[in-house]
């Protein structure tokens, strides 16, 4: 087993149990191990501070643990133990949140793991119905994908019938690893299924869809826009399937225009309005734009729209995309904040963990200005329950919104 050893000085962070271990506190790595073998944390005196997954990158080392309780054997791989009290843990806390385990259950598909927040550093695990849907963020946790789906068949009380390991596109393709998307079980009967959120119909394909297949971070958010959607003209920018459309027109919205500029998510964006309403077009209600989100802003009259939604991709994933990032958020929101129908409402969010939520709000603040509109914050937004943030970790806040009052 290898063993990193700290700089003098560099364990201050580890003993605030911040799981990550940067490339520049590292003094030396002992053992030659591999990217993604479980490696000891030593202090520069040589006393034990921790176990974690060896990457190189900026990120050095991902911690699973402050003890030597699950020290691994020769194989460098954690312990099948580890897993099953891993995964048993987020369960329960899926269970006391009412989302695991309900046979009478309004909503059946939410986040199982969530990486740091679950002290599982580098997963994240979606469930949509019996389907367990994981991504490794790091090289460790790709190594250990069919561990963690045995883990997930033994201590989720027989939920989950299927898990599908959706990483070639996040885990790193610079550690050697033969990364492919597939089944780690069984397969499901198909790669879509048809799930509930707080009652409304989503088709969801886990194979083919962005992320995991659906945004489920914006569960509360969509619930919050429906909450005011009633009687209103809305526009649902960077729409992707649809989830704050289908909820505004539950909700009674007046009329809803969706945008997005992929034609596939546009698409299932159509066959989840129809699965909600009965029709495509919600009876006349709604309108499916495939085009850019910033162009489509740029043509609407101002008052066209009582209600706005704004909530593009990452713009920034790294720390030195986040200037453009900024320039980006400014643009999109001084543009919406300026066609609001007076007395209307925006909902802007950002999911760039690079741009923290101070930085986002003096963002929306600038465009504001370049308005000269009177503008108010009524809410602050964030991120559900099933996407809890580590004490220890605060980047782990990753989803900022504001809900605005525009004048």
């Amino acid at each position: 087993m290898g063993s990193v050893v700290l700089k003098k000085g560099r364990e201050e962070s580890l003993r605030r149990f911040h799981p990550w271990i940067f490339s520049g506190a590292v003094e030396s790595v002992q053992g030659n191990p591999r990217e993604g073998d479980a490696v000891e944390v030593r202090a520069h005196d040589g006393g034990f501070l921790a176990v974690g997954h060896w990457q190189k990158g900026s990120i050095a080392v991902r911690i699973l643990g402050f003890t030597d309780e699950f020290l691994p054997g020769e194989d460098a791989m954690m312990p099948d133990g580890f897993w099953e009290a891993g995964i048993a843990r987020a369960w329960q806390l899926r269970k006391d949140l009412g989302l695991a385990g309900r046979s009478d259950a309004s909503t059946d598909c939410f986040r199982l793991v969530h990486g740091e927040g679950d002290s599982l550093p580098g997963l994240i695990i979606d469930m949509y119905g019996d389907v367990a849907v994981m991504q490794a963020h790091s090289a460790g946790m790709y190594l250990s994908s069919r561990r963690v789906a045995a883990a997930l068949l033994h201590c989720c009380e027989g939920t989950v019938k299927a898990v599908y390991n959706k990483s070639e596109g996040t885990a790193p393709h610079r550690a050697g690893l033969s990364l492919a998307d597939g089944y780690l079980t069984a397969a499901s009967e198909h790669d879509e299924a048809s799930v509930l959120e707080n009652g409304h119909r989503f088709m969801v394909n886990w194979a083919s869809g962005q992320k995991t297949g659906f945004f489920l971070d914006q569960r509360d958010n969509r619930a919050l826009v429906g909450d005011y959607a009633h009687g209103r003209r809305v526009l649902n920018l960077f729409c992707y399937t649809g989830g704050f459309s289908v909820y505004a027109l539950g909700s009674g919205a007046a009329s809803v225009v969706s945008v997005d500029s992929s034609a596939l998510a546009v698409e299932m964006l159509c066959r989840n309005v129809e699965l909600n309403t009965g029709s495509r077009d919600a009876s006349g209600r709604h309108s499916a734009v495939c085009c850019d989100a910033m162009e489509y802003l740029r043509d609407v009259r101002k008052g066209d729209f009582d209600l706005m939604v704004v909530d593009p991709p990452a713009f920034a994933k790294h720390r030195d995309a986040l200037d453009n990032a900024l320039r980006a958020y400014r643009r999109l929101n001084s543009a919406a904040i300026s066609k609001v129908a007076q007395g209307g409402m925006v909902f802007t969010y950002s999911c760039s963990q690079a741009v923290d939520r101070r930085t986002f709000e003096l963002t929306v603040f600038s465009a504001a200005a370049q308005t000269g509109r009177k503008v108010r914050i009524l809410r602050r937004l964030t991120q559900p329950a099933d996407h809890p943030v580590n004490i220890y970790h605060p980047e782990g806040d990753y989803l900022k919104g504001l809900m605005l009052y525009v004048e």
